[in-house]
């Protein structure tokens, strides 16, 4: 990675690839996601939790069942698109992602990954960064606001993991899918307990509720449902 601050002096003629593929960093198995998007997430993905190593956990959306693996990576004749409506923000923002300018300054900026497949430094049919008087153009202004959405979901994040642990909701599971090639073991997640979220009394409910943390944790179950067609996907492609 080499993450630079975006300006327009060093970046006037920076395009990016907008098609999707796994050439441009798109085979991958899931993706961190937040709260506020769970909603338009769980109608496409599974949402559960991964360990963070610090004894925390984040949410991703679930792409595929083994590492690599990207089901919704689909041939449209000639080209690869994204065979679904809602677009994680942690996958559409790349290459750009947050950062700060001077030391000791607040102020967060746009920095970009210039070693990122999807940065070229060409005139081409890609999305141009900016444009031709040097302003923002709508696809830097899109991405923008979409580092905005996941600085304010980073910092709502910890509290919302940390009334799923308190609670303890959070459970581990594994899940064996069978398929031409034989099985594929999915491990190392956690889903939301149903069981114990039922067995919560009405104070710790209107805790969650008031925190707005009950409608993100319904959004996870919910999504659930999703497993079976990312299943079926698995085996169409034969994998």
């Amino acid at each position: 990675m080499s993450s630079v601050l975006l300006n327009h002096a060093d970046h006037a003629g920076l395009r990016l690839v907008t098609r999707r593929g796994t050439a441009y960093g798109d085979g991958v198995m899931s993706s961190p996601l937040f709260p506020p998007e769970f909603r338009s997430a769980q109608a496409h993905y599974p949402i559960v939790f991964r360990a963070d190593g610090d004894g925390g956990f984040h949410p991703v959306a679930l792409f595929g069942l083994v590492e690599g693996s990207n089901l919704f990576l689909a041939h449209d004749g000639p080209d690869t698109v994204w065979d679904a409506h809602y677009l994680p923000w942690a996958i559409e923002r790349q290459p750009f992602m947050i950062g700060r300018g001077d030391p000791g300054v607040d102020e967060l900026l746009v920095h970009v990954d210039l070693m990122h497949p999807r940065v070229r430094l060409a005139e081409d049919d890609d999305a141009a960064v900016f444009d031709a008087l040097g302003r923002p153009t709508e696809y830097l202004e899109r991405s923008a606001s979409l580092l905005r959405a996941i600085h304010e979901g980073m910092q709502t994040l910890p509290a919302f993991i940390d009334a799923l642990l308190r609670h303890e909701l959070l459970e581990s599971f594994v899940m064996d899918v069978e398929s031409a090639r034989g099985v594929s073991r999915l491990a190392g997640f956690h889903a939301i307990n149903e069981e114990r979220l039922a067995a919560l009394d009405a104070d710790a409910l209107a805790a969650l509720q008031r925190a707005g943390h009950l409608a993100p944790i319904y959004m996870a179950m919910a999504s659930l449902s999703q497993l079976r067609a990312l299943i079926e996907r698995h085996r169409r492609l034969g994998l």
